[in-house]
């Protein structure tokens, strides 16, 4: 479909690789642009399609750059405003994300994901209930695995579970999926979307190509998404844990519970999952509206949030290491985010946090620490940021380190039998770790280390 065409796919990290794929199994003329001009390009190729060696342009890309091609993929680190982005614009020429490329060629039915928070955790469950219902499901997207990368491999049977980003979702053209979902607005990625509008528009626009046939699932007790409701193309169900909602998902005393048409359908109570703390009631309420949606059967519903044990980096249980409790929850990049990690301590926690500013506001966080923190511990850029509001908010208990082993030293020689060690940011990972899952990975890894001592 595309033998005539001659696509730029700028980015060579994990998504611009999968998007180059996708297109050279196409049979499309692809090159590949990066801005770090140190990249090499024997070890790009090598992760290629039949380790094809394609054209790249590396360093500054000029406008003589983009008169040889007819579509610009964008990989979702480089953003809709850089200006390769505005180059081809400027050409009249379209921008694609790689959701949009994946979305081309993709068959079956999809479920898209977003929100500010709880995005991860909802699309694994919901992937792993849809994985208990057909022999064809792939999950994909900001989870971890590339759209593109699987997309060829879709059928018309097919169910696509989708996490997607806000920087995903900036370049979308025609994607449009039968179910989609904003989990939750909350101040984030300010430092690209500029205001939190910008931001909350970028979000909604998961739902912008979708008809009266197709579900949007919307969360009911964030002002944000509840009004999305008023401007939906697509049939809204809302999900709430403080309100029972007719036509829509509540949780009911102990009990998750579907109405619909004035039934009410009992899925599963509290004794049935493994997730705590009201955020992850939250994101079980979203994932059995979007399976329901999809026309999964209530059983298997049940079924799979029976099987869900959660995800790795989300206030996961890491060991417990002479009667201190360790929880990494290092996909806690804003303070949101982290507001729920702490939330869900139920011993007096020392608190690791830090890291690349996002332009975010620490008010909040601090405040939710409501007692539960013995002492933070902090490191990176954002380090005396977080500590200015701190000790504003009357917080003294502060101390700083260079590395996430020093972190885990100090606390680990401080905290006492019956104490909670929980690494949750507040903030994004980049400039010491490559992302969260690496700087989780790095933790745990400490904590294994403390074992052996």
């Amino acid at each position: 479909m595309w033998k005539d065409k001659k696509f730029l796919v700028a980015g060579a990290g994990k998504s611009g690789i999968g998007s180059a794929n996708l297109l050279l199994k196409s049979g499309a003329q692809v090159s590949l642009y990066d801005g770090n001009k140190e990249v090499d390009p024997q070890s790009v190729f090598q992760k290629l399609y039949e380790n094809t060696e394609i054209p790249l342009i590396l360093g500054e890309f000029t406008e003589e750059n983009a008169e040889n091609f007819d579509l610009l993929v964008l990989s979702p680190g480089i953003s809709v405003n850089a200006e390769i982005s505005q180059i081809f614009k400027n050409q009249g020429k379209p921008v694609w994300s790689e959701i949009e490329l994946a979305y081309q060629v993709s068959k079956g039915k999809i479920a898209a994901i977003t929100g500010t928070n709880g995005k991860t955790t909802t699309t694994a469950l919901t992937g792993e209930i849809i994985k208990g219902y057909t022999d064809s499901s792939f999950v994909v997207g900001n989870i971890g695995i590339p759209y593109t990368s699987v997309a060829l491999d879709t059928k018309e049977n097919s169910m696509i579970t989708a996490e997607i980003s806000s920087f995903q979702l900036e370049t979308i053209v025609d994607f449009c999926p039968d179910v989609c979902a904003v989990l939750n607005i909350t101040p984030d990625h300010l430092d690209r979307h500029g205001t939190v509008e910008n931001y909350a528009k970028t979000k909604e626009s998961i739902g912008k190509n979708q008809t009266g046939d197709q579900v949007m699932v919307l969360n009911y007790e964030d002002d944000t998404t509840r009004k999305m409701a008023e401007r939906a193309k697509g049939k809204v169900i809302f999900f709430s844990l403080h309100h029972k909602i007719k036509d829509g998902v509540s949780l009911c005393g102990d009990t998750f519970l579907i109405e619909e048409n004035g039934e009410q359908i009992p899925v599963c109570t509290l004794s049935d999952i493994h997730l705590l703390g009201d955020h992850n009631y939250e994101n079980i309420l979203a994932a059995i509206a979007v399976t329901y949606a999809m026309g999964v059967p209530v059983s298997y519903i049940k079924e799979g949030i029976k099987r869900f044990h959660g995800v790795a980096h989300r206030i996961e249980y890491v060991d417990t290491v002479r009667g201190v409790a360790y929880y990494n929850d290092s996909k806690g990049t804003n303070p949101d985010a982290a507001i729920k990690g702490i939330r869900a301590m139920n011993r007096p926690t020392w608190l690791i946090g830090g890291g690349y500013d996002k332009k975010s506001t620490y008010d909040e966080w601090i405040e939710a620490f409501d007692g539960k923190v013995k002492e933070l511990i902090l490191m990176g850029v954002t380090a005396p940021k977080i500590a200015e509001t701190a000790r504003k908010l009357g917080f003294e208990q502060i101390v700083f380190v260079d590395s996430m082993e020093e972190a885990v030293e100090y606390a680990a020689s401080h905290a006492k039998d019956g104490d909670a060690v929980l690494l949750s940011p507040a903030c994004a990972s980049w400039g010491m770790f490559t992302n969260y899952e690496v700087r989780g990975d790095i933790f745990k890894e400490c904590v294994k280390k403390l074992k052996e001592l």
